[in-house]
């Protein structure tokens, strides 16, 4: 494990990476004063609502819109699940709001896909074609993130994992689509099990991925999230401090596998690609909840499945969730480092696969 120190990074000098306008072609410069939070939103809305058809070649090299790989899959503005879908009361849909892609297989057991902190569906791009083959695969945004709908976020509804649960299961009555498969990653893992706990009738089975009910360790009562209430203290001052200098510093702690610099590079520009102002309170949701006691009112058949080493959830992380979780499965891959749907995604969708096709 890293030390506080190494985890939480210090932010970098004013002449590196600070928290004020980009250069689209390169985040990581300045180029001007700092935008205030209406403009930043109105930026980030602007740019998610022109993913039209006429549009979508001009973005092609643009990594962060390659869902799945291919930009071609995204859905053009006003169709069923595209960005801007809105419904006949005037409400925009569930759909647009988490830009929900459905892909795969129509008719085959359903796989849920649900990013971490800090990214979107493009993160799941190397394992979903992999799934393609034998599921109906639906992947989405978290409000706030990607394309989602900005203007349907508030502190109000996404102060706590409830809020992010509640749009799971909004999703999921959605598409009726029938029970699904919820594979969440990271912080989602913990949404899948607040929304499973609450409908169990929705879900088929969960697949907890990289999961940490609490990140802050309980010397009382023997647990160990990896992080002393100190560390995430320290943790979330860098970040308010200058979150661009953070997420360069700490994405490529989480991503770990240092010898591939181009993962820790990605994730990065991802996190870069965050609201500043929405990270930061999703930062303070994900690092400061505590869903212990939530893990045994999960009735439905799930796989834990931790990475070999993961500066964010230590060892002792997954053997914890899988002993509270009555009947549920551990599996340790031999991938490293917190988002092993990137470092390794064979391995990780095969983890899934077998799971999936084992609780139907």
């Amino acid at each position: 494990m890293p030390s506080a120190t190494q985890v939480s990074a210090r932010p970098p000098p004013p002449d590196t990476v600070t928290d004020t306008a980009r250069d689209p072609a390169y985040p990581h410069r300045v180029t001007g004063p700092p935008p205030g939070p209406d403009e930043r939103r109105e930026a980030q809305r602007s740019k998610a609502h022109r993913f039209t058809a006429e549009t979508r070649t001009e973005y092609a090299n643009d990594s962060w819109v390659h869902y799945l790989g291919a930009p071609s899959r995204l859905k053009p503005l006003g169709s069923p699940g595209g960005c801007g879908t809105v419904c006949e009361d005037g409400r925009m849909s569930v759909r647009s709001r988490n830009h929900v892609t459905v892909t795969g297989r129509s008719g085959r057991p359903v796989l849920m896909l649900a990013h971490g902190f800090g990214c979107d569906q493009n993160m799941w791009r190397l394992v979903a074609p992999l799934l393609e083959r034998d599921f109906t695969v639906v992947l989405f945004d978290h409000v706030g993130a990607g394309c989602s709908d900005l203007t349907a976020w508030s502190m109000e509804r996404y102060s706590s994992l409830e809020g992010y649960a509640d749009d799971v299961l909004e999703i999921c009555h959605e598409l009726s689509l029938g029970p699904v498969t919820f594979v969440g990653h990271s912080v989602s893992a913990m949404m899948g099990v607040l929304a499973a706990a609450r409908e169990p009738e929705a879900f088929a089975g969960l697949v907890l991925l990289a999961p940490s009910p609490c990140f802050i360790d309980d010397p009382a009562a023997g647990y160990r999230g990896g992080f002393s209430a100190e560390d995430i203290d320290e943790l979330l001052e860098s970040l308010d401090a200058n979150y661009l200098g953070w997420s360069g510093a700490m994405a490529p702690v989480i991503m770990g596998n240092p010898e591939r610099p181009e993962l820790g590079e990605e994730l990065t520009n991802s996190f870069c690609r965050t609201d500043p102002d929405i990270a930061r309170a999703f930062a303070r949701v994900t690092f400061l909840s505590d869903n212990r006691d939530d893990l045994a009112k999960v009735t439905v058949p799930t796989l834990v499945v931790q990475c070999s080493s993961d500066a964010i959830a230590p060892p002792e992380v997954g053997p914890f969730v899988q002993a509270q979780i009555p009947g549920s499965h551990l599996v340790t891959l031999n991938a490293t480092g917190h988002c092993p749907q990137l470092a390794a995604p064979e391995e990780t969708a095969a983890a899934i696969t077998a799971f999936a096709r084992a609780s139907r």
